[in-house]
C-alpha cells in the first residue's frame, strides 16, 4: 500500500511539473487531426464561432463606439478587452509556442494549453490527456468571461450556450 501511494504521489507530482511547462500551439496545430469529417469538423466549428472571432470584435464598431465613451484608446490593445477576446493576450509570453493575439478565443482557452497532450498517443486516451492539461470546460471556466462584469453581457446559461458551441467527436 505505501508503494502504491507513493508511486501515486509521484505520478502527480511529475504530471503537474510538466504540466506548468504546458505550451499555447494555436489553433492550427488543433486542426491537424480535428477538421476531419470523421472528428466531426471541430476546428471548422470553432473557426465559424463567435469565440474564433472575438479578437475582431474588438476592432468593430460596436467596440470601438463603447471604447470611446470609456475613454478607451483601442479596445483591441485594452487589457481588460483582451483578457476575455484574446486567448493568447491573457498568458505569459514565455508560454506561447503558435497561439496569436488574433486568434481570439482559441481552443485552448477551454481545453488548457495543447503541447503536453497534442500528440495522437495521448489524444487516443482521455485520462492520459487530462493527466497532460486537457481541460473538459465546464460552467465555472466559461463564467470566466460570461459575467456580468462585461460590458455586452448577456444573461448566460450554461445548458443553452454550451450546445450551440459543442464540437463532439461523433466515433465516441
Amino acid at each position: 500500500m505505501k508503494k502504491l501511494s507513493f508511486v501515486l504521489i509521484l505520478l502527480l507530482t511529475v504530471n503537474m511539473l510538466f504540466a506548468q511547462d504546458a505550451k499555447y500551439i494555436g489553433a492550427q496545430k488543433c486542426k491537424m487531426c480535428h477538421n476531419a469529417e470523421e472528428k466531426g469538423k471541430q476546428f471548422t466549428k470553432w473557426a465559424e464561432s463567435l469565440h474564433a472571432k472575438a479578437f475582431a470584435t474588438l476592432q468593430g464598431p460596436e467596440a470601438l463606439k463603447y471604447a470611446k465613451e470609456h475613454n478607451i484608446a483601442d479596445p483591441s490593445k485594452e487589457p481588460k478587452c483582451l483578457k476575455c477576446h484574446s486567448t493568447a493576450a491573457g498568458v505569459d509570453a514565455a508560454l506561447l509556442a503558435g497561439l496569436t493575439v488574433e486568434e481570439g478565443v482559441s481552443c485552448e482557452s477551454c481545453h488548457g494549453p495543447g503541447s503536453a497532450y497534442k500528440s495522437i498517443s495521448v489524444m487516443k486516451d482521455l485520462a492520459q490527456s487530462k493527466a497532460n492539461g486537457l481541460i473538459i470546460p465546464d460552467e465555472t471556466l466559461c463564467k470566466k468571461c460570461h459575467n456580468p462584469e462585461s460590458p455586452t453581457y448577456k444573461p448566460f446559461d450554461f445548458a443553452t450556450y454550451s450546445q450551440k458551441i459543442a464540437h463532439p467527436n461523433p466515433k465516441k
